[in-house]
């Protein structure tokens, strides 16, 4: 019989751990663990411009969980009164244009003015694992640092065009932190654009010169949406090709009938990696909401805007009660089966889910 010290199975004593655990602060990170931040105490933070709070709310608003959900909202209520006080700017373009330079380079231009930015970057979202690689933060290098500026990307998950669903709310916080300026990105494919046009002020598409989307972009009726075109990376040897495309999108945008309020939308050029064209971009944005708020347009589309997300936040809410609902869940199962085997219709099966 092996000796039991010898024996490569023998169970050696494990090394002592250091004393190095801080007592007190251990007890306490154990007791703020279950403790939880009254909605008042994150009010009051975010009404200071806490953006440690404005983060954690949002966080609480883009969770799932039914009593974030319910602390988000009173927390929205409250915050409500103090909102609606900024510029919503939506900017959008194909996956390589340049949004992520370009907002930084309208956001640095912006907090040199003394304004307060907040970036709401909506960021493309596996169909596949669902993950979210979240690299806003790592593509604006500059804007990150500074004081004035408040970056949030949020992954786009499911919702509706690639937008985030509770971007709406976000915009709400950000403005009761004190942001004047909010910049809305989206993924720039499927519906995203509908959704950014349907919660900012000033809807702006980027493109580029020589990618074939001249003609492209007339078939599209995202042109319709756009307040502004800016041809970005227009400097170097794209310089002579912007030019061109400019004078394109200009003969694009007369097909299209004249806007509510009356503006006509412009053609702009720009190097953001070069920070050429910034200037007269921001210019034309304010030209644009002098117009609007003249002639009462600005106030109209809001109006609008909040019809829009209280008729999809009922859809929504709809259709999530519904999927939810055991019997719908039980029944769903048993349809699809039918289904397969040549039972009955899609039509025939989700009117039967629906009387449910």
């Amino acid at each position: 019989m092996p000796n039991k010290k010898t024996s490569a199975l023998h169970e050696k004593k494990g090394v002592p751990q250091p004393a190095t655990t801080n007592i007190s602060a251990a007890n306490k990170i154990k007791l703020n663990r279950g403790k939880q931040t009254s909605t008042s105490k994150f009010v009051a933070e975010i009404l200071k411009g806490n953006i440690t709070f404005l983060s954690k709310a949002i966080t609480l608003v883009e969770s799932t969980n039914a009593k974030h959900q319910q602390k988000a909202n009173e927390i929205l209520e409250k915050c409500l009164p103090f909102a609606n006080k900024s510029v919503r700017i939506g900017i959008t373009g194909v996956p390589g244009v340049g949004k992520s330079t370009f907002i930084e380079a309208l956001g640095k231009h912006l907090t040199k003015q003394g304004k307060k930015v907040a970036v709401l970057a909506v960021d493309p979202s596996s169909s596949v694992n669902k993950g979210s690689i979240l690299g806003d933060k790592t593509r604006m290098e500059e804007l990150v640092t500074d004081k004035n500026a408040f970056i949030r990307p949020s992954p786009s998950g499911s919702s509706l065009g690639g937008v985030a669903q509770k971007t709406k709310e976000s915009i709400i916080l950000c403005e009761a932190a004190g942001y004047d300026t909010i910049i809305i990105e989206t993924v720039g494919v499927g519906q995203s654009e509908t959704a950014v046009h349907s919660m900012v002020d000033f809807f702006l598409l980027l493109k580029l010169a020589g990618a074939g989307d001249e003609l492209q972009g007339i078939k599209r009726g995202i042109i319709e949406m756009a307040d502004a075109i800016v041809i970005n990376k227009a400097d170097g040897d794209t310089k002579k090709a912007a030019q061109l495309a400019k004078v394109e999108f200009n003969r694009a945008l007369h097909l299209y009938p004249p806007k509510e309020s009356g503006w006509k939308p412009k053609v702009l050029l720009a190097s953001a990696l070069h920070n050429e064209g910034i200037q007269a971009i921001y210019t034309m944005i304010e030209e644009y909401l002098v117009l609007a708020t003249a002639n009462n347009t600005f106030e109209q589309r809001r109006n609008e805007q909040n019809k829009f997300w209280l008729l999809s936040t009922i859809n929504q809410q709809l259709k999530d009660h519904f999927y939810s609902n055991i019997d719908v869940k039980n029944q769903l199962e048993k349809e699809i089966l039918n289904i397969k085997k040549g039972k009955t219709t899609p039509f025939a099966a989700a009117k039967k889910l629906l009387e449910l």
